[in-house]
This record gives C-alpha cells, structure tokens and sequence, in this order.
C-alpha cells in the first residue's frame, strides 16, 4: 500500500518543474553552497572518495560536477575475458534476460514492448525480438559515467520526451510501462557481437542526461522524437571507454538481437554490479563490421 501511495504522489508532482529545479541547484557555483551539499550527501549516502580522481571536494565547482566525478584510475578493473561483456556503470541488475518476441520484463507481473522503449520505431526495434536484455538501476550514491560494455561505433541517437517518475523497485513494481513511458535517450551501436542498443532511462531528479559525442541532449525536454544519424561518420568508442553521465540516479537498458551473447551462469536479478564486472559474453557476428574488441584495463579517468 506505501508503494501505491507514493506512486501516486509522484504522479501528480510536476515532475519536469522539480528536475528544472535540482538542475540548477546542482550546478549553483556558489561555494558554501556546493560544499555543504557535497559534504550532506558524502555522509549520508557513504561515498568512497578515495575513489574518486579528485577526493578533495574543493575540487569541484558544483555539486554536478562532483556528482558526475571521474574515477581515479584503476579504481574499476574491467573483465579480461575474451568477449566479454561487461557493466556500463554501477548499479543493482534489475532485470535480465531474453526478450520473449518483443517483450520485456519491468518486474513482477509487468512487462512493455520494444517498440514501446524505442519511441514507437519497429524497425529499430526489429533487429533486438527474441534477444537479450539487462536493466541496471543506479542509485544516488553510485559512480554516474557511463561506459561502453563492449567496442561499438555509433549508428544512432534518439531523445524520446516522456513523464519522469522514479525508477527505485517501488515505482518499477508498481507504475506499469514505466520505462517505456519515462524520458530517454537511445543509443544504437554496431558492434563485434551486432546490433547493440544503450538506453538511458531519466526519471525525477535527474536534471540532465549528456552522452560524450552531443553533450547535454536533455534539458531542453520538447514535446516531439528527436532523432540524430551517425552512419555517416560511425564514431568508434571502444570497450570501458565513457559514452555518457546521468546527473542523479536513474537506469540504463542494454539490449541485443537474438543469440548475440550469453549470461554469466551466477548472474541473478538483485545483483550488485559494479563498472566493468563481467555480465557475460558475446557471439562474434558473422559480419563484425571489423571492428576489434579491445580488452579492458583498469579504468579511471
């Protein structure tokens, strides 16, 4: 029942007001400021600054920027093992899994279609039926960059507008179609193992979304798909290597086409990953558009 009830009060809050808000507070320079909000949120949710590539918080000019911190390097070895696959960021697995024809699991008892997640697109959505899935959940506490989980050159961007309720288990649980129905940006790669879609869920809170190619895609929020070709250009950005930063918690969707990769056989729903913790491995497409896996290291920035 406090489930419900709090869905509902997210519901009818203005949540794009609320986002406008911590968007700005969050990158307010002035010094008190910043610095009592990072030292607040240090203590309460137990942030390891010893991780961080600057762990003196006068280092940072806002509290953006020190929530969106780079690692200090190292700080986040990446699996080793020949194709692998690994986490793009620091998370709890939500759900994984195949995806039956083109539906996904939310949670218990509620699902939503690929065509749903990618704006209504069938045929961006036709390459992924009966493929793999992983929804990774980012708290606040969590390292907020987004990495590559394997090598990739960039084929599409979309911004799709949307409602911006929470993503914690609750709102998962209880708000169907939820991911399908919150603000996202999609990314779609090719990649060694085919066709591979990144998609970063916003939800309240979440001032912003930027990849490293386009910066800030959201705010502004529109109202209309917004839609951006790379096919032209194919940027390649290799395995570990960053493709975007959320700012707050929320969720990234990872998704591939019908017998593209395998699991890890210990991977379970509720896990606790952490950037580049092996999720499993990927079956080299036959036409892998040369592009070569490149191992990973120990990351930092």
């Amino acid at each position: 029942m406090a489930g419900r009830i709090l869905c509902w009060l997210v519901s009818v809050l203005p949540q794009h007001a609320i986002s406008r808000v911590i968007h700005a507070l969050a990158r307010w320079r002035w010094r008190p400021w910043k610095n009592f909000l990072i030292r607040a949120f240090t203590r309460s949710y137990g942030v390891n600054l010893g991780e961080a590539a600057s762990p003196e918080r006068d280092a940072y000019v806002s509290f953006n920027a020190f929530f969106t911190r780079a690692l200090a390097p190292g700080a986040r070895p990446m699996a080793s093992d020949q194709n692998a696959i690994t986490s793009p960021v620091d998370g709890v697995i939500s759900e994984f899994g195949q995806i039956s024809q083109d539906r996904l699991i939310q949670a218990k008892q509620q699902d939503y279609t690929l065509s749903e997640l990618l704006g209504g697109d069938q045929a961006l959505a036709q390459p992924f039926i009966d493929g793999q899935f992983a929804t990774v959940y980012l708290s606040p506490s969590d390292y907020h960059r987004i990495h590559m989980p394997i090598a990739g050159k960039l084929q599409q961007m979309l911004h799709i507008p949307g409602r911006l309720f929470g993503v914690s288990s609750p709102m998962v649980r209880h708000i169907p179609q939820l991911f399908a129905r919150n603000e996202r940006v999609i990314c779609v790669f090719e990649s060694a193992a085919g066709p591979m879609a990144m998609v970063l869920v916003g939800a309240i809170g979440v001032g912003s979304i930027e990849t490293v190619w386009a910066g800030e895609v959201t705010p502004p929020r529109g109202r209309r798909i917004r839609s951006w070709s790379y096919a032209h250009s194919q940027p390649l950005y290799t395995a570990g290597e960053e493709m975007g930063r959320f700012n707050l918690g929320s969720t990234v969707i990872l998704l591939w086409g019908a017998e593209a990769m395998r699991w890890q056989a210990d991977l379970a729903v509720g896990d606790t990953v952490r950037l580049g913790h092996l999720l499993g491995h990927y079956t080299p497409a036959p036409d892998d558009s040369g592009i070569t896996p490149i191992e990973g290291e120990p990351l930092g920035d």
